[in-house]
């Protein structure tokens, strides 16, 4: 935040000849050439032996009168001056100050100027291209720009997808969205192998590094949507993650790589606080990467089918199937464990179950169907 400039009034000068600084009395030459103190009896002057012509036309004496109204002049002269200089004290406050408040309230006045509410309908089909201000290209800053899928497959990342068969209807959708480092290879039975768009979380992109051959040498037509906040998205202060974007264009020459805006993020904060009546941070809650990726679909897609996601009610049911949390991390914490960690941890944990049943309520506004596990909402 900017320092606030102090602002003070300039010291008076000194008055000068014929006054004092101790109040109104003041010296005066009398006609015998005499100095005539208050309250005190006149003495001869050193100056009586000097002649008029001999002095220096700043010792010529002046009268009381004249000396007196020439410090009243100043005085008014100073006082226009001083007016000026209060007047622009205040309005420099109040500019620090105004843009101290827009510096502090940028989020939620960015995100009360988007729609709070996700459209009812589906969008129109409009021919041609169409721009999406809310996606910024890596490194120039453009808006994405492509024209809308008729029909997408958003493919989860949870183990349910384990052994449904699945990949060659999934790679039947115009556009295929996958999440964070979920792998195709040693999987396409079950989810297929096209990736038009893979959104991914700012923490999840040095897991992409380590094989980055296969997610950016061998996948130069998928395009990469990066989410995240802070300091580490830094676009002007080069945070660390939004570096290591810029890096990766520049070994892969045509690469697309996009990261949400500021005020795509605050969007999606104001539609879960819409949603649930919870504000984000306040609540201890991180967004999922499935979050983001159901906003960009229903900005992106006419017909969603989501593969592989849950109801919210899945796993407070009697005997839930047992699949592991991600389909390519197999061993690890079961799917429904880790739901019922973060859904009740105080702080810094997902909500997924509460997202789930948000999604539940848009799938009655949007075309979204939900398979294997396939439910329908409520």
């Amino acid at each position: 935040a900017s320092g606030f400039r102090s602002c003070g009034r300039s010291t008076a000068s000194y008055p000068g000849p014929g006054s004092s600084p101790s109040g109104p009395a003041h010296w005066t030459w009398s006609s015998e050439q005499r100095i005539l103190s208050p309250q005190r009896t006149p003495i001869r002057s050193f100056v009586s032996l000097i002649s008029w012509d001999q002095l220096p036309a700043f010792l010529i004496p002046s009268t009381g009168d004249s000396s007196l109204q020439t410090a009243k002049s100043r005085d008014s002269m100073k006082a226009p001056g001083r007016l000026l200089l209060l007047t622009l004290c205040i309005l420099t406050f109040s500019a620090v100050c105004v843009f101290l408040c827009c510096w502090a309230c940028l989020p939620l006045c960015l995100a009360t100027c988007l729609d709070r509410h996700l459209p009812a309908a589906p969008r129109s089909t409009v021919p041609g291209p169409l721009h999406f201000s809310g996606y910024s290209s890596v490194p120039d800053g453009k808006p994405l720009i492509r024209e809308l899928c008729h029909s997408c497959a958003v493919v989860s990342s949870s183990g349910q997808m384990l052994g449904s068969g699945l990949g060659a209807q999934i790679d039947g959708a115009e556009c295929v969205l996958r999440m964070n480092q979920a792998p195709t290879v040693g999987f396409e039975e079950d989810v297929g192998q096209r990736s038009t768009l893979r959104v991914i979380s700012h923490t999840s992109v040095p897991l992409l590094l380590r094989n980055y051959s296969h997610y950016f040498q061998h996948a130069r037509d998928t395009l990469y949507v990066v989410w995240g906040q802070g300091r580490h998205m830094d676009r002007v202060l080069g945070g660390r993650t939004y570096r290591t974007l810029l890096q990766l264009t520049r070994m892969y020459p045509g690469l697309q790589v996009y990261t949400f805006t500021e005020r795509m993020m605050a969007y999606c904060d104001q539609i879960f606080q819409d949603e649930t009546g919870k504000n984000r941070r306040q609540s201890g809650s991180f967004l999922s990467t499935g979050w983001f990726t159901m906003i960009l679909a229903l900005e992106l897609c006419e017909e969603i089918v989501v593969y592989g996601m849950v109801s919210d009610s899945y796993c407070s049911e009697k005997s839930p199937r047992s699949v592991p949390y991600h389909y390519f991390e197999k061993g690890r914490l079961d799917e429904c464990q880790m739901y019922r960690l973060h859904e009740q941890a105080p702080r810094s944990a997902h909500r997924f179950i509460t997202e789930k049943a948000v999604f539940s309520r848009w799938a009655k506004k949007r075309p979204i169907v939900f398979a294997h596990p396939s439910w329908r909402a409520k």
